[in-house]
C-alpha cells in the first residue's frame, strides 16, 4: 500500500510543529528572564544589606566596613553581569528589591533598636543574608528551563557566593563578646 501524503498535509503539520517548538521556546524565554530578574532582586537585597551594615558598624571597625564595602561591589558586579543576559534575551531588568528583604531589613532595625548593633549581631545578620542569597541561586539552579550558558554563569556566581558567605561566617565565628 502507498501512502499518498500531499504537500499541504506536510507542511501544515511541519508548521505545527514548528510553532510548538518556538512557544516552548519563548516560554522557556519568559521563565529564564523571570529567574534573572529574581536573582537581581536578591542581589539588590544583599547590597542594601550591607549598606545597612555600614551605618551600624562602630567608626573604628575600618575592616568590616571594608569588608562590607567588597561585598556590595561584588553583588553590583554578579547583578550587571546577569542584567545584561536580561537584556539580550529581551527584557528590561527589575532593579528592584524582595518583599521579603525588606520585611527582613526592617525586623533588623527593630532588632537593633532593642538589642544594639554588636560586630558579632552585624555579622550573623549578614551571614543570614548570605545564606538567603546561596538558597536562591541554588533554587535558580535546580530550574529545567536554564540555558546551559546561563547555568554556567549562575555556577560561577554561586561559587563566589559560597566564598563570601564562608568568609562572612569565619569574621563571626572569630568575634569575641566583651
Amino acid at each position: 500500500m502507498i501512502l499518498n501524503y500531499s504537500k499541504v498535509n506536510y507542511w501544515q503539520a511541519f508548521g505545527c510543529i514548528h510553532r510548538n517548538k518556538i512557544t516552548k521556546i519563548m516560554e522557556n524565554n519568559r521563565a529564564t528572564i523571570e529567574t534573572l530578574n529574581d536573582l537581581v532582586q536578591i542581589n539588590n537585597d544583599r547590597i542594601k544589606g550591607y549598606e545597612n551594615a555600614i551605618k551600624e558598624t562602630r567608626d573604628n571597625d575600618d575592616n568590616l566596613v571594608s569588608v562590607f564595602n567588597n561585598k556590595i561591589l561584588e553583588s553590583q558586579q554578579l547583578k550587571s553581569t546577569l542584567a545584561e543576559e536580561i537584556q539580550v534575551l529581551g527584557a528590561d531588568v527589575e532593579n528592584t528589591t524582595t518583599v521579603s528583604g525588606a520585611i527582613h531589613r526592617t525586623w533588623l532595625e527593630v532588632k537593633a533598636a532593642f538589642t544594639g548593633h554588636s560586630e558579632k549581631s552585624i555579622l550573623e545578620d549578614c551571614e543570614f543574608g548570605e545564606d538567603a542569597i546561596k538558597k536562591a541561586y541554588q533554587s535558580a539552579l535546580n530550574e529545567d528551563h536554564l540555558p546551559a550558558y546561563i547555568r554556567d554563569i549562575l555556577n560561577d556566581q554561586k561559587a563566589i557566593l559560597d566564598q563570601s558567605h564562608d568568609e562572612i561566617k569565619a569574621l563571626r565565628d572569630s568575634v569575641i563578646e566583651h
